[in-house]
């Protein structure tokens, strides 16, 4: 096993390799350790929020990944007194992926489309030392310099046999 202070190297080795249709996850500690081929588990020995912000930065310093952040819906639901400091780690979540794009959805969906990812592509976990349930932060990794309006124009010239110089 990799001393933990490594892991912000794996990252750093990883982004440029990593592209659409991969996927990072900043994992809670009770997250388990996935056995498909393809999902790698490494551990942070950190807290949440200092795994998160390590991860986003790296992904901001990338200009040709954009990510597409997916949270657990049920980490709405969670009740302080169920876990005590869920309110304070949701209104950090909030501020901190201001101006993302952030999808809700419910815990085995998100798992699921994680699976599905890993059928054929790289997948990153870093579990951190959080103990409250439901906040782990998934992150689909989009094209950073193609979007979906250009996508559609493209296949829509493609349909029309539009081919440019």
């Amino acid at each position: 096993m990799k001393p933990l202070s490594d892991w912000v190297h794996t990252i750093e080795e990883r982004m440029p390799l990593f592209g659409h249709r991969n996927w990072l996850v900043v994992a809670d500690a009770a997250y388990p350790a996935q056995s498909r081929p393809g999902i790698e588990t490494i551990l942070s020995g950190e807290s949440q929020q200092d795994t998160m912000e390590t991860v986003l930065a790296h992904l901001r310093a990338c200009g040709h990944v954009r990510p597409i952040v997916h949270v657990d819906r049920e980490l709405e639901f969670v009740d302080e007194k169920d876990a005590p400091g869920v309110g304070g780690y949701r209104q950090w979540l909030q501020t901190t992926l201001k101006g993302l794009t952030v999808n809700f959805a419910p815990h085995e969906e998100i798992i699921a489309k994680l699976d599905h990812a890993a059928q054929m592509f790289s997948i990153l976990i870093i579990k951190s030392t959080m103990a409250i349930p439901y906040t782990s932060v998934f992150i689909e990794m989009d094209c950073g310099y193609w979007d979906a309006d250009l996508e559609a124009r493209l296949r829509a010239a493609i349909q029309r046999g539009e081919s440019k110089p």
